[in-house]
Order: C-alpha cells, then sequence, then structure tokens
C-alpha cells in the first residue's frame, strides 16, 4: 500500500512549482516523508478501533474529524518539512490541505 500512497503524493504534489525547485533528492526524500506520515496515520487507526473504546477511540475519532489532534499531528509533519526543505508557506499550506483527504482515501482502503 506504501508505494500506492507514495504514487497519490506524488500526483497531488507533484506539478507543483516548489517541488519541481527541489533536486530530485529532495523531492523524493519530501514526498517519501509525506508518504511515511500517510502510511502511519493509516496504519495505527484501525489498531485504535480494534483496541475497543476508550482513549485509543477516541484519538481514532479525532484523527477523522479535522479536530486539534488532527492539526497538532498534521502540523507536526508540515513544519517538518518546511524547515527541512526551506518551503514557503504557501506550500505548506497545500501540504496541510492536502493531508486530510489522501488519509481518509487510504484509510477506507485499510
Amino acid at each position: 500500500m506504501f508505494d500506492d500512497i507514495l504514487n497519490e503524493v506524488k500526483q497531488a504534489l507533484g506539478n507543483h512549482p516548489e517541488v519541481a525547485s527541489l533536486s530530485p533528492d529532495q523531492q523524493e526524500a519530501l514526498h517519501n516523508a509525506i508518504a511515511n506520515h500517510i502510511n502511519n496515520t493509516v496504519q495505527n487507526q484501525p489498531a485504535a478501533v480494534s483496541s475497543g473504546g476508550g482513549l485509543l477511540s477516541s484519538l481514532e475519532n479525532a484523527l477523522t474529524s479535522n479536530s486539534p489532534v488532527t492539526g497538532a499531528v498534521e502540523g507536526g509533519i508540515v513544519s517538518s518539512l518546511a524547515s527541512k526543505f526551506g518551503l514557503s508557506p504557501a506550500f505548506t499550506g497545500a501540504i496541510a490541505g492536502a493531508l486530510p483527504g489522501l488519509i481518509q482515501k487510504f484509510k477506507q482502503k485499510v
């Protein structure tokens, strides 16, 4: 599934001028970092559901409902990428905007 996620990330962000301005190695690192984040989020959510409620269930619900928890998780990856690659606020906003939809798309496949 990781390869599917990576391909979606590349499609979602590949035509952005800031991605094109990065070296091929940096582009690959950026795509992989985002895909890893999505993959980890998607893989960890079913564990929260199957563990039977309580705190883990609440966190799972928070991750799928654009809550402050979701914002913090996604903000962490976005700010990390911004500092690592020197990305502009406009581009990090595009990444943050794309993450929930990509996560939801692959969450349904798990």
